[in-house]
């Protein structure tokens, strides 16, 4: 949520923000009823005034005047509740336009429509080339009995997989993988020397969340106004199933104070994740590259308002360091306003070559994510930090992905995949599943 006071002294800027996500507002009517809802507030606080100063002189008086005065007070009372059901409305239709505004782009963010105006900042390791046509990932797994979609499909419907021997240690290895690479404060000091970010080392607090949330979490998130439909809703309980782990993990401290000395306070979370997949209808349909249940490790930090920009390069600093350190290629791309979430204010995102997709041709697909909301979620979720001199201001909050399970195991099979159909296991995981190296039939 964007601050009012923000947007009513410099709604061109707003209008601006929005403009450059490619969405349509209307700034000048949120103004319109802030202003009524002012005015409103206004009113009634004068009646009551009015109302208390007669219930104070009313004991004090005697005959017609006080019958006079006790008359006028009730009218008065009459038209206090009717200005509060005014207000309450008016309220409420504040509320919901200023849920519905988008955080603003961060300056530097590139300008541009959607997904294919964004920028590849590099690329990184040399793409995965083979002496045979190199093989999909499905027909890996079920060469090796991995992956089994067409059971997965009896038992729940479509979008759904079976992981199987192997693949389902691989899983486990690559949560354990994250969770000692972003717990020792050593990986994390490198990355800040390495980028010069000057921020201060800590290491990840591991947590489980919860996978069920209430609407209020979810809308303050910022994942219910636009993009419902892709959210499992649960009428009878009236809970929703998270679709990434940070929309449980940021209200964990909703209407919390942290102190300046203990910020940045780091989590990495793992959890099941749940998506309709609304709008990716004939999208990869096949396999388990876009499925309606996955598992994910994802980090989430609550950092001081100036520091979160390099907060930023330090969650894709990591994830570029796990990726590394899999040995899997990739690029960063640089997320263009077009194309970002409404929490976020900047974006980058991580694809890992896939040599097996497009008939053995290769392509790109996305792996991991980092945002930086700023103090759009906090704000929304009253999470504050205290200075040191005592004052009260909203903290900034980012995720970035970790490890995306199912989207990583496809990097694997298909990058360390062998001509006799076997795949190496890339060795960083090997003491994650007892040491095995190769995983053949």
């Amino acid at each position: 949520m964007l601050d009012i006071k923000f947007i009513r002294e410099s709604p061109e800027k707003v209008k601006e923000a929005l403009e450059k996500r490619n969405m349509s507002f209307d700034v000048d009517y949120l103004l319109e009823v802030d202003e009524k809802r002012r005015g409103k507030i206004q009113e009634v606080e004068e009646m009551r005034k009015q109302h208390n100063e007669m219930s104070e002189r009313i004991p004090g008086m005697q005959g017609d005047e006080k019958k006079s005065l006790i008359e006028s007070s009730k009218t008065l009372k009459i038209k206090i509740g009717d200005a509060d059901f005014e207000l309450k409305a008016l309220e409420e239709e504040f509320i919901s336009l200023m849920f519905k505004i988008p955080n603003i782009p961060e300056p530097w963010v590139i300008v541009g429509k959607d997904d294919t105006e964004n920028k590849v900042l590099r690329e990184v390791g040399n793409k995965t080339s083979f002496d045979f046509k190199p093989r999909d990932y499905i027909e890996i797994g079920d060469m090796l009995d991995l992956v089994d979609t067409e059971r997965a499909t009896k038992v729940s419907g479509a979008r759904f997989g079976y992981l199987k021997n192997e693949a389902a240690l691989m899983e486990f290895a690559l949560v354990r993988f994250a969770m000692d690479f972003v717990g020792n404060v050593k990986n994390i000091q490198k990355i800040i020397d390495d980028k010069k970010l000057e921020l201060t080392a800590t290491s990840f607090i591991p947590v489980v969340p919860p996978v069920l949330i209430k609407p209020e979490s979810m809308r303050a998130m910022g994942y219910l106004d636009r993009g419902e439909d892709e959210i499992y809703h649960l009428d009878k309980d009236n809970l929703y199933l998270v679709g990434t782990s940070e929309q449980s993990v940021g209200p964990m401290y909703m209407n919390e104070v942290f102190d300046e000395k203990n910020l940045p306070h780091r989590h990495i979370a793992f959890s099941t994740c749940f998506r309709r997949e609304a709008g990716s209808y004939g999208k990869d349909t096949r396999g388990i590259l876009r499925v309606h249940q996955f598992d994910k490790a994802e980090m989430f930090a609550f950092v001081l308002p100036e520091t979160s920009r390099r907060e930023h390069q330090l969650l894709l600093g990591i994830e570029e360091a796990l990726m590394q350190g899999m040995g899997v290629p990739y690029h960063v791309l640089d997320i263009c306003t077009g194309d970002l979430g409404d929490s976020a204010a900047a974006k980058y995102d991580l694809e890992a070559w896939l040599p097996g997709q497009k008939d053995g041709a290769g392509e790109y697909r996305e792996t991991h994510s980092t945002s930086n909301t700023t103090d759009f979620q906090s704000r929304r979720l009253n999470i504050k930090v205290r200075r040191k001199d005592g004052t009260l201001e909203f903290l900034h909050m980012l995720n970035g992905t970790a490890f995306a399970i199912g989207r990583t195991l496809i990097a694997i099979l298909e990058n360390y995949q062998q001509e006799d159909g076997s795949v190496c296991v890339p060795e960083v995981l090997q003491e994650y599943m007892g040491g095995i190296k190769e995983i053949r039939r």
